[in-house]
Order: C-alpha cells, then structure tokens, then sequence
C-alpha cells in the first residue's frame, strides 16, 4: 500500500528559498507542497476550514508576520498544524510559537531530513521543537570565555574556526556537507552576534583574539 504524501503549504518571502525547499520536501514523494506563499495575509486567504495539513511558516513576513499568522490559523482552522521554520533560535521565540498553537519550530540552518521528520512527527500528532539550550556552546568542554560571551553555537563555532582558516563558503560547505545558503546564513548570524560587518572587521577580530 502506498502511504499517501503529506500535504504541506510554505510561507516565506524568500522566492528562490522557498522554490528551493519545495524540490527538496518532495524529492523522495513523501511529502506535497500544495502551495507557496509569501506573506501571512495571503496565506490566511487561500486557507479553508476542511483543510488537513501543515503550514511551514517563516516568521519574518512582510504585512503580517509568522507568529502573528499562526495566532488566527490555531484559532480559527483546527485541522491545520504549524511549525516554524526560522533563522531565528532565540527561546522566547520558540516559547510564544508554543504559546500561539504552533506544534512544532525549526531553524533554516537544519539539514532536509530533519525537517521531515518534524513534519512526520507533527502530522502524527506529536510535536518538534528545536531546543535552543541544547546548541549553546556552554555545552562544549573546555568552552572558551570568548565565545560564551557571544552565545556562539556548536556549529557556529565550527564555522568561525573554519573562516579563521580562511576557507570560503563553498569550501565550507564542502567539508562540513551542508549546503551554501546554510553556511551563509550561520556566516551572517556569527558577524551579528559578534558586532562584525565587513570580512576585514572579521580579521581584525581573529588578529585580535587568535585562535577561536
């Protein structure tokens, strides 16, 4: 018996991201995207009440954003489920997508499979939920005082490192086996949390603190 795909919608206003994702979710026929858009007023036009599947839903969306979008979909449409799909992995965040209905929260910077898997999970009833404690590099031992001042992640730590090598993105990629929009995402989140915004400020920092 084949197991029928699991319907899912994305909103998101990044066009070759989004057009990106899609090939990806159904790649192995396990999932259908039913539709794509690109700002929660106009995913809450095409949605209807009989509708059974999960929204994949950014947050940062222009004339009304993700979080707000979630709020009026667990109100009003019980059959549709929502997780997350962020660059954002602040707690309070992933707390009030619980707090607005949403049953499950993924960052951007994840690998396909496990995206899956929290669609799998939720649509099985369950829930998914990135723990954003269990990334912080207070985990890590030894852990350098430099980086838990900045809240570098694991993976961000192994990025900065591999950038103090002077590898590009693509290199980085390479070795780590994730793609380059994800290297790139991680690269701009670690020049936001250390205060950086030119490669030139990025190599005073490494001069100035050695190795990370």
């Amino acid at each position: 018996m084949i197991k029928e795909a699991i319907s899912v919608i994305i909103a998101d206003d990044h066009k070759m991201f989004t057009a990106g994702l899609k090939v990806a979710l159904e790649s192995n026929g396990l999932i259908h995207v039913e539709d794509i858009v690109s700002d929660g007023k106009e995913l809450l036009s095409i949605l209807k009440p009989d509708m059974h599947l999960i929204v994949l839903l950014d947050i940062n969306m222009p004339h009304l954003n993700g979080l707000d979008a979630s709020l009026k979909i667990a109100q009003q449409y019980p059959f549709i489920k929502i997780i997350i799909l962020s660059t954002y992995h602040e707690g309070h965040l992933i707390q009030k997508a619980r707090q607005f209905g949403c049953k499950g929260y993924v960052v951007k910077t994840s690998e396909i499979p496990e995206l899956i898997v929290a669609i799998q999970q939720v649509k099985a009833g369950g829930e998914y939920f990135f723990n954003a404690s269990e990334e912080s590099v207070s985990d890590i031992q030894p852990a350098d005082d430099l980086v838990k001042k900045f809240q570098l992640t694991r993976r961000e730590l192994e990025i900065l490192e591999l950038l103090r090598q002077e590898l590009t993105n693509k290199e980085i990629s390479e070795q780590l086996f994730l793609s380059i929009y994800t290297i790139e995402t991680h690269r701009k989140n670690i020049m936001q949390k250390l205060g950086l915004k030119t490669p030139a400020a990025l190599l005073k920092f490494f001069l100035t603190n050695g190795n990370v």
